[in-house]
């Protein structure tokens, strides 16, 4: 192999380089793969390469409908004579069960009486769910800690705490007594425990019978937080055999692990099904973009604004499709903490991955999270070995890259993102006037258009027997939340920190804004609690809520009536806060029209403010008891005081506690019955889990591929129809299909959970496809989830029409225009279709990956010859289609579709290689595999 262009190739192009060479067995990786990767300079972004992932992360809303094809490959294969027992995942398999959270119980705010931003603390209103003691604030009003706690100790007891983190982590941090979880958490769990126990039953079945599969019980932490804290190994060692790390997952933000040098990203369930199968992952050989930081960022800047500066530039550049790697004098100044934030934020600006090679600083954070001596002295040695450790002083075998940017990090500054798209960056000491230029604008991304006579409007409130007024940029919800740009311990400790001082202060949150934090996993929360600013942040109404999604998926707790007949009394523009990573409008509440992404202490800040209408250089926060007014310098805490913390209280027992915490499981996880039988078996009566029917006609050897013969068009559908469109997602609407399927089967409204919770169950997830209100569907000329039954004339969902094609015999196919299956990665996006009778969808251009997803399904994508499309060749989507395979199939072949009305017009069949074509042969990839073992 040629060494020389081997060592001036982008670390993680390395990483694949090394992969391929190890699992070149001139079969599913050729000599051919491994030459195209050496000779990457040349061939990126026109060849495709196989990639064999070390691991497979699967969280569970995605998790559930892959674990759920296996069990059902296993009667296949029983069914076609094989061994249902050979059926297990090849490739190591670790799947979180509480990546997604709904909250049904939050702590609006400890409610006291009005006060302009601070002052007296005598009165207290009712919480709710939790109960509290107007005056004793420490031990959590609702703990078992016996110590005398009263508020004056709050600013004297903050000694050294024990480590040890037990199935309930948190301590007293005023009597080191271990007390319960708080009680929201508790009560979110055994909601979640009720509501999923299918679900559950049926992971630890999972876990219990296929090898290679472990299960990371509730109550720990969301995929990829666990990834980075737990899961990651950064090098493999198997036999005697040492290699990279390196996974995929079924979440698009397995990205942040790159921060630790391990290369991963997020794909598509029928993908991930495929890696546990043992076969590689394929992707066009990237460019790597690299990205230069050098400089550093000034006292007052967070990692959450050197995020959101560096999402805001790689945007501008242009880094879609790419990979991104960073070097430099700048990155050896990053945490890796910060790392993984700006790792993580990657999907935000389009690139596949942002990837930081291992260097000392990496080491030194291995280290204190329990890495050995031993383990690191050896990992050291082998990536400087095989030259994947990255040296600031080494100046030989520097990378080359496909294009180089530079950002110093001296002129970022502290920013939030908003009002409606993460890309939209504003400076803190802007934001007064930025928010003034949006109520003045056009509606669109940066406008609400808000008559000039009505921006100052006042609408009074009355709550918890006190007065308030809301006015546009009133800040009506603020969420510290599980996305893991909370798990960055300096931006936590410093909301934390500041928090603390606002409450000595005497600062306060407005009891009606809707408060909440749901941390990426336990060690958050101990590092909180055992640095003593936890009650803090609950005494500002941060309330720890659970550890998965929450409000960053629409999971947030119910604004209060009188909050929601004033912004709609007032067409008021109210704001949400959070320190997420997505802030699209209407994302939190559809009645929250400005939503800002902002660092965690901001997040506190802003809602101790109340309003984003605030110039934090010369307007106060609020006052203190004496009347003096409270500036945010004032409580802002330093890096110097925040770094103190993070060193004293994020260490080594943090990381231990929390292994010892996962591999203990907790109480209702560990009593919790479950099979062990080979098979599952199946409960007819279930309506979360159910044999899916994707093998129902599957034959010992692939049948002759079939003619599609006059088929209807299902659907008539425009540009740019998103995944989020076809796969059914979020909460199930009381009038859909999936309402009266579950309906019938004795269910209330209450009892419906959502379409993430129940994709184990194919029968809800085909009747949810296409059950998107916004779907626009030329026959019906709105958006609706609605269709045409062309044989009865009768407009119908979706669903319905599918089904009445199906029972009749009839052939379905889709037309669509440019750009179909645009968006996240979704399974149920293809699967969905399929299960509809979909045979086949003609597009004028397709996102790859789903049009990969199509052809694992044993759906054919067909693509109209460049410059054609439906409305060209004069179609109406009222014909009926017939097409006819030829016994040989080819990459790229051109096919003749033939319509009722007599029209002959040719397509391309958009598969790409042989592996495709082989696998839509099969009737696509679970089809292939399971006659494998069979």
């Amino acid at each position: 192999m040629d060494a020389p262009k081997a060592d001036v190739l982008p670390y993680s192009i390395r990483v694949l380089l090394e992969a391929a060479v190890r699992n070149c067995d001139g079969f599913l990786m050729k000599k051919e793969d491994v030459m195209n990767i050496l000779d990457w300079k040349t061939k990126q972004s026109n060849v495709e390469v196989p990639f064999f992932p070390a691991r497979v992360l699967l969280q569970d809303f995605t998790g559930i409908p892959a674990m759920v094809d296996f069990a059902a490959m296993r009667e296949a294969v029983k069914t076609l004579g094989g061994d249902p027992k050979k059926v297990h995942p090849a490739c190591p398999t670790d799947l979180t069960v509480d990546h997604s959270l709904q909250i049904d119980f939050s702590k609006c705010a400890i409610q006291n009486a009005p006060n302009p931003g601070g002052g007296d603390l005598q009165k207290a209103g009712k919480l709710s769910p939790l109960k509290v003691q107007p005056k004793k604030l420490p031990c959590r009003g609702q703990t078992t800690c016996r110590g005398s706690c009263d508020s004056g100790e709050l600013g004297r007891n903050s000694g050294t705490f024990s480590s040890q983190i037990e199935n309930t982590p948190i301590l007293c941090p005023f009597h080191l007594q271990p007390v319960p979880e708080p009680e929201t958490v508790l009560k979110n769990q055994e909601v979640e425990f009720g509501r999923n126990r299918e679900r559950l039953q049926f992971f630890k079945w999972s876990s219990r019978v296929f090898k290679n599969v472990a299960v990371i019980p509730p109550g720990t932490g969301m995929a990829h937080q666990v990834n980075l804290e737990y899961l990651s190994r950064v090098v493999f060692e198997e036999k005697d055999l040492l290699f990279p790390d390196s996974v995929v997952g079924t979440d698009s933000h397995i990205t942040m692990v790159n921060g630790l040098g391990i290369l991963g990203w997020g794909v598509g369930g029928i993908e991930t099904e495929a890696v546990m199968l043992g076969l590689p992952v394929s992707l066009t050989l990237p460019e790597v973009v690299g990205c230069e930081l050098t400089g550093s960022s000034n006292p007052f800047v967070t990692s959450i604004d050197v995020v959101l500066g560096i999402t805001k530039h790689l945007r501008q550049v242009g880094v879609a499709g790419k990979f991104v790697e960073f070097f430099g004098s700048g990155v050896s100044q990053l945490s890796i903490v910060d790392r993984t934030t700006i790792a993580n934020m990657c999907p935000e600006y389009g690139a596949i991955l942002s990837f930081f090679p291992v260097d000392n600083v990496t080491l030194k954070h291995l280290e204190h999270t329990g890495f050995s001596k031993a383990k690191l002295e050896s990992m050291e040695t082998y990536l400087k070995a095989v030259k994947l450790f990255r040296n600031d002083q080494n100046s030989s075998g520097k990378p080359e890259y496909s294009q180089v940017i530079q950002i110093n990090l001296n002129s970022i500054v502290p920013s939030v993102s908003g009002p409606k798209r993460p890309q939209d960056r504003v400076a803190v000491t802007d934001m007064k006037s930025d928010f003034q230029a949006c109520l003045n604008e056009k509606v669109g991304f940066k406008g609400f258009q808000i008559a000039a006579e009505k921006q100052k409007d006042i609408v009074s409130i009355h709550y918890e027997g006190s007065e308030y007024k809301l006015s546009h940029g009133s800040v009506v919800i603020a969420a510290v939340i599980s996305c893991t740009n909370n798990c960055n311990p300096s931006v936590m400790l410093a909301a934390g920190l500041l928090a603390k001082k606002a409450v000595e202060a005497g600062l306060r949150v407005k009891p009606y804004i809707r408060t909440s934090l749901s941390p990426g996993s336990g060690m958050v929360t101990h590092y909180l609690s055992s640095s003593g600013v936890l009650p803090y942040l609950s005494k500002l109404g941060f309330e720890i809520v659970g550890y998965g999604c929450s409000t960053c998926v629409g999971n947030t707790a119910p604004l209060s009536e009188a909050v929601l007949n004033a912004v709609k009394q007032g067409d008021l523009v109210t704001c949400g806060i959070l320190s997420g990573n997505k802030n699209f409008e209407g994302r939190l509440c559809d009645c929250v029209r400005a939503n800002y992404l902002a660092s965690p202490p901001l997040v506190v800040a802003y809602a101790i403010a109340g309003t984003v209408n605030i110039d934090f250089q010369t307007e106060p926060l609020g006052t203190d008891p004496t009347g003096k007014n409270i500036y945010l310098h004032d409580i802002w805490p330093s890096r110097e005081e925040v770094h103190r913390v993070e060193e004293e209280h994020v260490i080594l027992s943090m990381f231990k506690a929390l292994k010892d915490k996962i591999e203990m499981g907790n109480k209702r996880w560990n009593s919790l019955e479950a099979p062990d039988s080979v098979l599952f078996p199946w409960d007819l009566k279930s309506t979360y889990i159910r044999c899916p029917s994707f093998f129902d006609k599957l034959t010992k050897e692939p049948v002759a591929l079939q003619a599609i013969e006059n088929a209807h068009v299902l659907l008539y559908l425009g540009d740019s129809v998103t995944t989020d469109h076809i796969s059914p997602a979020g909460s199930i609407a009381r009038n859909s299909a999936a309402a009266k399927y579950l309906t019938n089967r004795g269910l209330t409204p209450r009892e419906f959970n959502s379409y993430g919770a129940r994709r184990g169950n194919d029968a809800v997830m085909t009747r949810g496809t296409f059950a998107n209100i916004k779907l626009f569907n030329k026959f019906i000329g709105k958006p609706a989830p609605k269709t045409i039954h062309f044989p009865s004339g009768q407009t119908l969902d979706v669903f319905e029409a599918a089904e009445l094609y199906q029972k009749e015999g009839i052939p379905l196919i889709i037309l669509a225009g440019k750009k179909y299956g645009s968006g996240n990665s979704r399974d149920w996006a293809a699967k969905g279709p399929y299960l509809l009778g979909v045979k086949a969808v003609l597009a004028e251009s397709y996102e790859k990956i789903h049009k990969d997803h199509l052809i694992g399904i044993g759906i054919a994508p067909l693509q109209f010859l460049p410059g054609e499309n439906a409305d060209s060749l004069g179609l109406s989507g009222r014909e009926t289609f017939s097409l006819t395979f030829p016994e040989e199939l080819s990459p790229g072949i051109t096919l003749n579709i033939q319509t009722s009305t007599g029209k002959v017009f040719s397509v391309i069949a958009s598969f790409e290689d042989d592996v495709e074509i082989t696998l839509y042969k099969h009737g696509g990839l679970l089809n292939f595999v399971a006659r494998k073992f069979s």
